[in-house]
């Protein structure tokens, strides 16, 4: 099949969904949208520069402070409220405090600033932007609840909140590199106040240091001095608590109770060598124990080897051993002398036997014996603790009388000597910050700064015209190119038809109402003519073996100009040679009977009911060759007449005697007789409108297309403007359309 070969080879040209960045396809994409992103970006600047215009010229005064890390000490004693450490955090703390609203509500009270309409937006009249400005900030006031909760409150503390506030927006307080300086920094309309306004922050803020620490001094003189009194009750308390505890349980001398500390130490140290002594007895006791019960030569017990009577007794019976074997060899065994060696040897095999058994009963009476000098010696022990444990409860309870007076009294001493220190610092508070250069009266307006604004404008311009462009991007959801086609609909593509200009489209000539059908037969050199020769060629040519002469013409969606398409291509095979059939079978619509026969009487439903014969109805064109069967309005239709049997037949007869049968039909997502149309014709071509149609609709229907087992033949694009079509890529012969058109006549 050479039209799918070619598809093959197209798709096999695509570039791969591996590239993360198509340099090429970003270009096409802005040049695409370039007259929106232009204006985009033009509305953007131009309101950048308007803004930049109305805005008020500010200027900006700045006073200099420093937090000396260099703190005078005239005594030395530590003050009530340290001074500022000179660490990053706590300079960082210092501007907070600067830019704090407390400090900010007494510079507007000390300046009277509630009076200044700069300030108080109630005491100015806004024009222009400010105007509405303010008519959408009451507006969106009004409807805070916040705002409605606060009706009764005092309208000059809600003033003075507005002042401080606009104060505060205006105010700038910043540390100066890594040095100890903070450049307290104030903008205004007028350059006299806004020089006033740095340095009254810088004053207010040194006295604040000042108040704090007076504040703080006097808060601790007064609480110091109540808490000595209490303290020194406590003092005389606990001494007297102690000195009575004493008298009553006799515990003058809190030494008492060693000895017997002493002698429960030493009964823990005999204690673990007895209980040491004991686990050797008992270890040994079990080693002989299972040797003997596993059945082992009593030679080879340990304890019986080390005992001396067992080696004496050994070495007897080697004699007899000896003596035996000399008497045997020289008397034989039933000699007087052999027979007394051989009670000898039986009477020392018994005495290692007996000796054998007291071994093993001597270790069991050492095990019994070091188990009773074990509990003895826990017994004594346990009697020595209890006699501890009675002795300590008094010296226990004595210790803690003695501690808590001892606590008392350091923590008398204490507050004492701090309560001394503190008296004394009053005279000799300082701030642990100091102006170093005071705010003068700026000259240059600081705002608005022109060439900043103009920088933010363009890269706003550019970011906003950028942002719409990506969306239209994102929400283009139409098919554009042969390669969208292709990639997302997994069919091939096989024409894109061109849009007729307005000013071909709306002209009438020969009689004709301008429509493309007409069109492509009064020019059949235009480019929109050769689009349909492209289609009837690959309808021709998809399969070699066999002709395809039935094809279905649908859509997913109305309006996509199947009928255009049909009446189109059937004209273009009439004026080709062939003997082409076109049938109305959108039953709904009859768009192209309407358009091709509006007087007829009979149609095709008339046939398929046996009314009347299929020349009987049959409309001849004006084109010679093409004849077209409508399908007139009917009260009566069957329920599936495109199942029946006469449809059956009728597509048998017209497969006879014409070349090509074209089959004009419903959108195939709205009715379902177009899928029993496509499951019986030999092809179907589905028309898809250019940059309209959704894609996930055109997938559903080819998707449904599929489902019935239809030839689906490929994709027309409908209504393409081609020189548009150009600036989507390189990939179809759209992009070079400009270099061929003057092959068309039209």
């Amino acid at each position: 099949m050479a039209f799918n070969q070619g598809q093959q080879q197209v798709h096999a040209d695509q570039p791969g969904d591996d590239e993360l960045i198509d340099l090429r396809q970003l270009w096409r994409i802005f040049r695409r949208r370039l007259p929106v992103f232009a204006a985009v970006a033009f509305a953007v600047f131009a309101l950048t520069v308007i803004v930049t215009m109305q805005m008020t010229p500010q200027y900006t005064a700045t006073a200099s402070v420093i937090i000396d890390p260099r703190q005078s000490q005239v005594i030395d004693i530590d003050a009530v409220l340290t001074g500022l450490g000179s660490d990053s955090q706590a300079l960082d703390t210092e501007v907070q405090l600067i830019q704090s609203r407390s400090l900010a509500t007494s510079v507007v009270n000390s300046l009277d600033l509630a009076s200044d309409p700069e300030f108080n937006v109630r005491l100015r009249q806004p024009s222009g932007l400010g105007a509405v400005a303010s008519a959408v900030r009451g507006f969106f006031s009004a409807l805070v609840p916040s705002q409605l909760a606060q009706g009764d409150a005092d309208e000059e503390q809600r003033t003075l909140e507005a002042v401080t506030s606009a104060v505060l927006d205006r105010l700038s307080a910043r540390r100066t590199g890594l040095t100890y300086v903070i450049a307290i920094s104030f903008r205004s309309e007028n350059p006299a106040k806004a020089a006033r306004i740095a340095n009254q922050f810088a004053d207010l803020y040194l006295l604040s240091q000042l108040e704090a620490k007076f504040d703080a001094t006097e808060r601790a003189n007064t609480w110091l001095n109540t808490r000595l009194e209490a303290l020194r009750e406590e003092v005389r308390t606990a001494e007297q608590a102690v000195e009575m505890y004493r008298a009553e349980h006799g515990l003058l001398d809190a030494g008492g109770s060693n000895l017997t500390e002493q002698q429960i130490s030493d009964l823990n140290a005999q204690l673990a060598i007895q209980r040491a002594e004991l686990s050797a007895a008992e270890s040994s006791l079990r080693s002989v124990q299972a040797q003997l019960q596993r059945g082992a030569s009593l030679d080879t017990i340990g304890e019986v080897l080390r005992s001396e009577t067992i080696r004496a007794l050994r070495a007897q019976q080697t004699e007899t051993s000896r003596r035996r074997s000399d008497l045997s060899s020289r008397y034989g065994p039933r000699h007087p002398e052999f027979l007394a060696v051989e009670r000898e040897a039986a009477d020392l095999e018994e005495q290692i036997s007996r000796e054998i058994q007291r071994i093993v009963a001597g270790l069991e009476t050492e095990v019994n014996v070091a188990r009773q000098r074990v509990f003895s010696l826990q017994n004594t022990l346990s009697g020595f603790r209890d006699e501890l444990v009675t002795n300590n409860r008094a010296l226990v309870r004595l210790r803690e009388l003695e501690r808590e007076a001892e606590a008392s009294r350091t923590l008398f001493e204490s507050f004492l000597n701090r309560f001394r220190q503190t008296s004394e610092q009053d005279d000799l508070a300082t701030a642990d910050a100091r102006i170093v250069a005071r705010a003068p009266v700026p000259y240059e307006p600081s705002a608005p700064n022109w060439l900043l604004n103009l920088a933010l404008g363009l890269i706003l311009a550019g970011v906003a015209g950028a942002g719409v462009v990506a969306l239209l991007e994102v929400f283009d959801n139409g098919l554009r190119t042969e390669a969208d086609v292709e990639r997302d609909l997994g069919v091939g593509h096989i024409a894109s038809i061109p849009m007729l200009a307005p000013a071909r489209f709306g002209r009438k000539k020969s009689g004709t109402d301008g429509q493309p059908y007409d069109y492509v037969r009064e020019n059949p050199l235009s480019g929109i003519a050769e689009s349909f020769r492209v289609i009837r060629s690959a309808i021709l040519l998809s399969n070699i073996d066999t002709v395809h002469k039935v094809v279905a013409i649908t859509s997913a969606l109305p309006g996509e100009g199947k009928t255009t398409t049909t009446y189109s291509l059937g004209r273009i095979s009439a004026m080709s040679g062939s003997k082409t059939l076109i049938l109305d079978c959108d039953l709904r619509r009859r768009l192209l009977t309407k358009a091709a026969a509006p007087d007829a009487e009979k149609g095709l439903l008339e046939v398929l009911s046996g009314d009347c014969t299929l020349d009987d109805v049959l409309v001849e064109d004006a084109e010679q060759g093409l004849h077209i069967l409508p399908v007139v309005e009917s009260q009566f239709t069957p329920r599936d007449v495109f199942s029946s049997d006469s449809f059956r037949s009728l597509m048998s007869a017209v497969r006879e005697r014409y070349d090509l049968v074209l089959i004009d039909t419903a959108p195939v997502l709205a009715v379902t007789d177009t899928r029993v149309i496509a499951a019986k014709a030999d092809a179907v071509v589905m028309n898809v409108k250019w940059k309209t149609t959704p894609r996930e609709a055109a997938v559903s229907a080819l998707d449904t297309l599929r489902d019935v087992k239809a030839n689906v033949l490929g994709v027309a694009l409908a209504q393409v403007d081609m020189n548009a079509q150009a600036r989507y890529g390189y990939e179809g012969s759209s992009y070079y359309y400009k270099n061929y058109r003057s092959y068309y006549s039209g």
